[in-house]
């Protein structure tokens, strides 16, 4: 299993998150020509009142998020708009910890008139490419993560959330 899954949240368990969060991680690492056996990702389902703690500790920000992402590795590219290195095996075989509320993702794709399925697939993308060095701070890599984003989605037949 390239996903390692603590649930915390127990509605996480009845929306089958493991098996989500395995075949959105695996859609990710494919679509980027890695193989996903050679990988490990920690994924924490929880609630808000569990990733506001996290979002407060580690990021300053008091207050509940969708998805917090912790790569093991800083792979980002210093150039705006290109991908990043991709990992070194077998080294950073463990790409890092993702955490994801149910609260959050749940107020999300009722107020988009999304699937909790679809956005939920859509977050644990998002986490995994933050974990192997996209990001969305520069308008050119924003770009490249939601065209990245857009692309694996659409294997997954999930319509794109942009």
């Amino acid at each position: 299993m390239l996903t390692d899954i603590l649930i915390e949240d127990e509605r996480w368990s009845v929306l089958g998150l493991g098996a989500l969060a395995e075949t959105a991680a695996r859609a990710t690492l494919v679509h980027l020509s890695l193989d996903p056996s050679a990988f490990e990702i920690a994924v924490l389902a929880c609630d808000d009142e569990r990733i506001a703690t996290l979002n407060t500790e580690f990021r300053g920000k008091p207050s509940a998020t969708n998805v917090l992402s912790w790569p093991s590795d800083d792979r980002a590219s210093e150039i705006e708009g290109t991908a990043p290195d991709k990992p070194l095996l077998p080294m950073e075989a463990e790409l890092g910890d993702i955490a994801i509320s149910y609260d959050t993702c749940a107020r999300e794709s009722g107020a988009a008139g999304k699937t909790l399925h679809d956005h939920t697939v859509h977050l644990i993308v998002h986490g995994t490419l933050h974990l192997l060095g996209f990001d969305h701070i520069r308008d050119l890599d924003a770009t490249l993560m939601e065209e990245t984003e857009v692309a694996i989605l659409g294997t997954l037949g999930i319509e794109s959330p942009y």
